[in-house]
């Protein structure tokens, strides 16, 4: 009779440390479903109040994903287009800082480092920020979705994809 209790008690700590498991491995893609929503065209962080485009410059929305192909510019060319946006729109498109777009990278997800379902059409290569590496001020900072990690190398007269953010 004890060695059945004992076998039960033994089967539910090996089922428990299975489910630790799994929520653990799964935690940061769970995490960033939690902190992000999408609305039509934009997914909104709710932890930083910032307003992402949903597709990178270059596509547009079509209602279930990202069409067309990303472009690749260079920092002021970025600029210019937020700024046409914003002229024609009424909105505040920028360029993100190094910090915001890093909170876009989902370290648990395949290439792009970036959770597709919220982000269709991410290209798995470097994007801009607006933001100028303060160690050599010639390179602007990108952070890059192939690996998910930031670089602070690119002049900002290369041409990098982009993805638009506005606080609101």
């Amino acid at each position: 009779m004890w060695l059945a209790k004992l076998s039960r008690i033994d089967g539910l700590k090996v089922l428990c440390l299975f489910f630790a498991v799994i929520a653990f491995l799964t935690y940061p893609a769970m995490a960033l479903k939690a902190v992000f929503y999408a609305e039509d065209d934009v997914v909104i962080n709710k932890v930083t109040g910032l307003k992402w485009a949903r597709c990178s410059i270059g596509q547009t929305w079509s209602g279930q994903t990202c069409v067309g192909e990303v472009a690749r510019l260079s920092v002021d060319d970025a600029l210019e287009i937020a700024k046409q946006y914003n002229d024609k729109d009424g909105t505040f498109w920028r360029l993100p800082t190094r910090a915001e777009l890093e909170t876009l990278v989902c370290d648990s997800c395949e290439r792009p480092k970036i959770d597709i379902d919220l982000f269709p059409g991410t290209s798995a290569e470097p994007y801009w920020t607006g933001e100028s590496n303060n160690f050599v001020r010639a390179h602007n900072w990108s952070v890059n979705f192939f690996t998910g990690h930031s670089y602070g190398r690119f002049y900002p007269n290369q041409s990098l994809a982009v993805r638009l953010v506005q606080t609101f």
